[in-house]
């Protein structure tokens, strides 16, 4: 069933998503070619137990860690460690959710370590368009058909592919909620967007083939072919005219004490 947010549950849900946008902020500031992903995820885990939440990821169904970091051919749920470095040209994905008075605000980001090739820029430039042009879909009305037969496009008109096996969902007072909101699909097929409807936005797509590969850690997820993989991810609201993104954190909303854990 899918869940419909009152006023009184958005207003809560947005302080939660908030905070997960923060994080990314604050993260972003942090990183260094030659750190360790395991340090980026010590980072991110004091900054929100620090201010009162607590890292939806950690323990979930045994995830060890409180973060994801996906690094160049891994697609997602990459596990941080104190022996994995990053390097000059890498991208690296950061996903960050957070749980904060009984709800989870989830996003992520891809980011560029030092310089990287313009192929490979040009693939992390084509995945953010891909999720704001599947978010500018977002309106009462609408179906999450139309979310992802635009992701889709866009993709292929690039020469790249989407993944197909992991997707957007639904989120609030659980981590995963329905509905699954896939990154492919027909136009006009799928559920009807609603007014208080709340979920993720959240495309992997790959510079070579789509199809991808578990690895024996029973969570991370790499490009069968190794070719590499960058994904964006936004919490949307649904609202009565057309839709809020709720994981941004304005400029004049960051404060000196934000930067600090």
């Amino acid at each position: 069933m899918i869940s419909i947010k009152s006023k009184r549950e958005v207003e809560v849900m947005r302080k939660s998503c908030r905070l997960a946008a923060k994080t990314l902020k604050f993260i972003e500031k942090k990183i260094r070619i030659g750190m360790s992903t395991g340090e980026i995820d010590r980072l991110c885990h004091d900054y929100i137990i620090k201010r009162g939440a607590r890292p939806s990821p950690l323990n979930y169904h045994g995830f060890p860690k409180s973060v994801c970091t996906s690094i160049n051919e891994v697609i997602c749920h990459g596990i941080p460690s104190d022996k994995e470095f990053i390097k000059n040209g890498d991208i690296l994905n950061i996903d960050v959710t957070t749980y904060l008075d009984g709800f989870h605000g989830d996003t992520n980001r891809t980011f560029f370590i030092g310089e990287v090739k313009p192929e490979v820029k040009k693939l992390v430039d084509v995945t953010y368009k891909c999720m704001m042009e599947g978010i500018a879909q977002c309106r009462p009305g609408a179906r999450l058909g139309d979310i992802g037969f635009v992701i889709e496009t866009i993709a292929k008109e690039n020469g790249y592919s989407v993944v197909h096996e992991y997707c957007g969902h639904g989120i609030g007072r659980e981590f995963h909620e329905d509905p699954q909101v896939l990154h492919y699909g027909k136009k006009g097929t799928g559920v009807e967007l609603k007014p208080g409807m709340t979920f993720t936005i959240e495309p992997m797509i790959n510079l070579g083939d789509r199809h991808c590969k578990l690895l024996s850690d029973g969570w991370t997820v790499i490009t069968k072919d190794k070719s590499w993989s960058a994904q964006f991810e936004h919490t949307i609201l649904i609202t009565e005219t057309g839709h809020e993104i709720l994981t941004i954190c304005p400029d004049d909303e960051w404060k000196p004490e934000d930067e600090e854990i």
